[in-house]
């Protein structure tokens, strides 16, 4: 399955949150001067992965219809320090998820700053608070 037709699978109304997910991944890539960010799946899930950065992931499912999210490695200090950071912004899931619901506004700001922090990881990782 390629990841259009992952997106594709997805019900209209998450198709179009994934989607407004994956623009704003894109669109720090692109604001980061990000060039090898490669689009894969991996469990999956809508994957994107570059060498300078630890691996973002979006999903939804149908156990939990009303929800999707964007995932996180959970062995990194990415989700701990979204959670120091955007403590109001946004609702976590352990230290692996921002989840959101499908009929709530996203504060897309505040995650685009945590996805140019994921995608730059490598970079920050040593850093207090991943240098945010």
């Amino acid at each position: 399955m390629s990841t259009s037709d992952k997106l594709n699978s997805y019900p209209p109304q998450v198709k179009t949150k994934l989607s407004r997910l994956r623009q704003l991944i894109l669109a720090v890539a692109v604001e980061e001067g990000i060039d090898d960010l490669d689009e894969t799946l991996k469990w999956g899930h809508l994957s994107y992965l570059t060498k300078h950065g630890s691996t973002v992931r979006i999903a939804w499912s149908s156990s939990s219809p009303e929800e999707y999210g964007m995932y996180f490695h959970c062995q990194t200090k990415l989700v701990e320090t979204f959670r120091e950071i955007y403590k109001n912004e946004f609702s976590y899931q352990g230290n692996r998820a921002i989840i959101f619901k499908l009929e709530d506004a996203i504060a897309e700001d505040a995650l685009k700053h945590c996805i140019a922090l994921t995608l730059n990881y490598h970079q920050l990782k040593h850093l207090p608070l991943l240098g945010a």
